[in-house]
């Protein structure tokens, strides 16, 4: 059983606690959120980060925001979770489940929104809580459905973090991997460093050290001659936002790593559930792309590696084109060969 990423403690009145993943892999500490401007905050710098695991968090968010409402009637409530969701909401424009997430927490809230406060304030507990059960589910089913695609005796590459860090339970790209060892299988993870703030290598190298998978870490420039040289037979990411005919926003560099398996006929699948996608955008055009602050690429970590005065570009995402992806892994089943008609089969919408 992974370590819990997020978690809460107490009742009502009382808080969130995640792993403070800024901190690792040199130190594992937990970190208490007691107020809604401590929950945007730590969305914001990435001390949870994860598309699942940002809306497990707004979901406490949203019963954090409540803690000192006073509302005295519906319209009141109603008030104080609208202004709660759009702050929240405020944090980062890319993970979908974090919309997702919120709201379900709004419509949860105006079902509710005739009880006693401290009535809804529970009510609104309970369905984050529910929320972060289904999350755990649905890692383990991921793992289920997308563990076959897992070569025996042979390499995969992974990109980012898509384990249990960036969710509630197992992950996803790497709740497929963790299902497989499971099994069984024997295979190595080559896994990219993860350009600017390394969540490669300081949480999915970290991850699989953990769970004895054999891994070896690399710089993304190096991920073209290992998939020539080295034997890689799969590529698995996750995702933060996908569009209704199947193009995928994830971590900036995971569109230069599937043109590179395209190029050396490696398949590559992207591993989500199905919140992550946004059936409201025709394509990945209309993704918003975050764009973070130029710190993180000339002086990440605080060791200055460029000039000052420099300009610099540094999104947070890129898209990926359908036609790339082999696979998209979902807790429904997978979606081989992904268009907006089998996506709509398989999620029945």
């Amino acid at each position: 059983m992974p370590l819990p990423t997020i978690e809460w403690i107490g009742d009502a009145g009382g808080h969130a606690r995640i792993i403070e993943q800024t901190l690792l892999p040199r130190e594992l500490k937990y970190l208490d959120l007691a107020t809604i401007e401590e929950v945007w905050d730590a969305i914001k710098r990435l001390a949870i980060r994860g598309a699942p695991a940002i809306g497990v968090a707004a979901a406490f968010g949203i019963v954090l925001g409540l803690k000192t409402s006073r509302a005295a009637d519906a319209s009141r409530f109603d008030a104080d979770v609208l202004r709660a969701a759009d702050y929240l909401a405020s944090s980062r424009p890319t993970a979908v489940n974090l919309f997702w997430a919120l709201e379900r927490m709004k419509r949860r809230a105006a079902a509710v929104r005739e009880l006693p406060l401290s009535q809804a304030r529970e009510a609104l507990l309970d369905e984050a809580r529910t929320i972060l059960a289904e999350d755990r589910r649905i890692c383990r089913a991921l793992g289920e459905v997308g563990a076959p695609l897992v070569p025996e005796g042979g390499s995969v590459l992974t990109h980012c973090n898509a384990g249990g860090l960036a969710t509630a339970d197992y992950g996803t790209a790497l709740a497929v991997l963790f299902r497989a060892r499971e099994l069984g299988r024997n295979f190595r993870v080559f896994v990219d460093e993860t350009r600017p703030l390394l969540q490669g290598a300081r949480l999915t190298a970290w991850e699989l050290l953990q769970a004895g998978i054999p891994a070896t870490l690399i710089c993304d420039s190096a991920a073209g001659m290992v998939m020539r040289d080295r034997g890689v037979r799969a590529v698995f990411v996750g995702a933060d936002r996908i569009a209704c005919n199947g193009d995928t926003a994830n971590k900036i560099g995971t569109y230069s790593v599937s043109v590179l398996a395209k190029a050396h006929g490696i398949p590559f699948y992207v591993v989500a559930p199905a919140s992550t996608f946004d059936l409201s955008l025709a394509d990945g055009s209309s993704i918003p792309i975050e764009e973070r602050d130029p710190s993180e690429v000339t002086a990440g970590f605080g060791a200055r590696t460029a000039p000052e005065g420099i300009d610099v570009f540094n999104p947070a995402f890129d898209v990926t084109p359908r036609a790339h992806i082999a696979a998209i892994v979902t807790e429904k089943g997978l979606i081989e060969r992904p268009d907006a008609a089998r996506i709509a089969s398989v999620l029945g919408k």
